[in-house]
């Protein structure tokens, strides 16, 4: 009888983890409103860069505009980087600067500042650009005090133009709200940690900051905060690269 039982009870937890494709598209989709609560908005971000002994490195400005059908631009507000911007239309990224006619064509993982690339702010959706597996329920964190448990889940990527080509994800069992990730590049190397800090811990609705941990070279830390958000849809000219290397006023 006992046997019977575990047999059952070991084919219930591989029917409740082996979920569907589409059970997870919802989920990631769900996840995704807590960083991006509309499907054109206008984000107002911060980066800051802390050295490995805590100390502050660098502070940058950033105005994002996020669009339908995996459309972004990213408008650098701080003095130093005053006039670029970063265009991103599907999986074309270019970096226009205020003295070239040229758009410059990049990569997502181009860095804008400390561990931040530019995919990482200009790019807001896992549903749309990975598929993946619920690995099943594991601690949210190792080290938290008591332990919340999470939903695991492994994501490949199924488009060029993202960051990272696996996602390990770990989303709040209730609210699928995002808590922690590890971010590998192409070579499966394991690039980054990430951390959620969502509004309201206990009910959360938004995440209001990303701390990325490299784990690849310089150990600093990154803190992407979002400082507003707002719906906002651009005109469909600021999206042309080649009406943007005019340096035509936006805002």
């Amino acid at each position: 009888m006992k046997t019977l039982q575990f047999i059952t009870s070991a084919l219930l937890a591989s029917w409740t983890f082996a979920a569907p494709a589409q059970d997870v598209t919802a989920l990631l989709k769900a996840t995704d409103k807590f960083r991006m609560s509309a499907e054109n908005l206008q984000v107002q971000t911060q980066i800051n860069v802390l050295n490995a002994d805590g100390t502050p490195d660098k502070e940058r400005r950033y105005t994002v505009f996020t669009q339908a059908k995996r459309q972004s631009l990213v408008l650098m507000q701080s003095p130093a980087e005053k006039g670029q911007k970063v265009l991103m239309l599907g999986d074309d990224f270019w970096l226009l600067m205020p003295d070239s006619q040229r758009p410059l064509r990049i990569t997502p993982m181009q860095k804008l500042l400390g561990d931040a690339s530019t995919g990482d702010i200009a790019t807001m959706s896992w549903a749309e650009d990975y598929s993946g597996k619920i690995v099943g329920e594991e601690p949210c964190d190792a080290d938290a005090s008591p332990k919340r448990t999470c939903l695991h889940l492994s994501l490949a990527a199924i488009r060029k133009g993202v960051s990272y080509q696996r996602i390990e994800l770990w989303v709040g069992r209730t609210r699928h709200e995002p808590v922690r990730a590890e971010l590998y590049v192409l070579s499966d190397k394991l690039a980054k940690q990430a951390r959620f800090v969502m509004d309201k811990p206990a009910a959360p609705t938004m995440v209001v900051e990303m701390v990325l941990s490299d784990q690849l070279s310089n150990h600093k830390t990154t803190h992407v905060r979002y400082l507003s958000r707002r719906e906002r849809q651009v005109p469909p000219e600021w999206l042309n690269p080649m009406f943007l290397v005019r340096n035509p006023p936006l805002e």
